[in-house]
């Protein structure tokens, strides 16, 4: 294994040649000699690579693009763009409703637990059976006879409307 002028070594096909690759290493120099790098060699063996003539044509075809074309692009991102914005504000504006119904449900929740328990605090307070006795006693209510009772069928509502005053049977 000789050294080249660059400090590099040839290829070395042994052991590899089965599987058809070729590779290069840097040898390592001792002491404190450090290997200069050929920079414009290793570009220029890149640019002496040839290319297949298709490679050529189409590389060739992306260098000249038609106006057209260019404005066809152009036009699409212009589009996307447009698209992807307004799904980023309507995401956005959903999330943002999303929060809103939250918190108000939360509000609504607080609100008839809260309605729920003076609902029970005031009916736990009152006491039928004084209402009843002080309505009796005090204020002579009586309970209506079979004829104070009027039924009235109605089939548009669960509920009556007096409209005017009810006749006196008396």
């Amino acid at each position: 294994m000789g050294n080249n002028s660059q400090g590099r070594q040839k290829p070395n096909n042994t052991g590899n040649a089965a599987r058809g690759t070729q590779y290069r290493r840097d040898s390592y120099v001792q002491g404190n000699a450090v290997r200069k790098l050929d920079v414009v060699t290793a570009i220029e063996e890149k640019e002496v690579r040839k290319l297949s003539p298709e490679a050529r044509k189409n590389r060739e075809k992306a260098f000249h693009m038609s106006f057209g074309y260019v404005l066809f692009l152009s036009t699409a991102l212009v589009v996307a763009g447009f698209i992807l914005i307004s799904y980023i504000k309507l995401q956005a504006e959903i999330t943002s409703s999303i929060k809103t119904i939250a918190s108000m449900e939360s509000t609504l929740n607080d609100l008839t637990m809260s309605n729920d328990e003076e609902y029970s605090r005031i009916t736990s307070s009152v006491d039928l059976d004084e209402v009843k006795r002080v309505a009796i006693e005090e204020l002579g209510m009586q309970y209506p006879t079979q004829d104070q009772v009027i039924v009235y069928n109605s089939k548009e509502s669960d509920y009556v409307r007096q409209v005017s005053d009810v006749p006196d049977n008396n």
